[in-house]
């Protein structure tokens, strides 16, 4: 296992003019895990919008901003499909 280790990192080593996964790819990946932090974010707001506007209905304005937020993320994120 440690020789293939080695002999993967040399290889990378001596590849290094070449980056390692396609720009599409690098574009791809960052959507995914902006739209993975932005769903892991939204779970634990959602909850506690849900139980601040159940006590008091003028919460209901913050909570869908708080609510939101996270989503610009991923946005931001697709702006850098475009870029590339």
């Amino acid at each position: 296992m440690i020789e293939f280790i080695t002999t993967l990192v040399s290889f990378v080593v001596l590849q290094a003019s070449a980056p390692a996964i396609p720009p599409t790819a690098a574009a791809a990946l960052a959507v995914g895990l902006a739209a993975f932090g932005a769903g892991y974010a939204e779970r634990g707001i959602g909850a506690a919008t849900v139980g601040a506007v159940a006590e008091d209905d003028e919460m209901f304005g913050r909570g869908l901003i708080l609510t939101v937020l996270p989503e610009t993320l991923v946005i931001l994120a697709l702006v850098t499909i475009f870029v590339v």
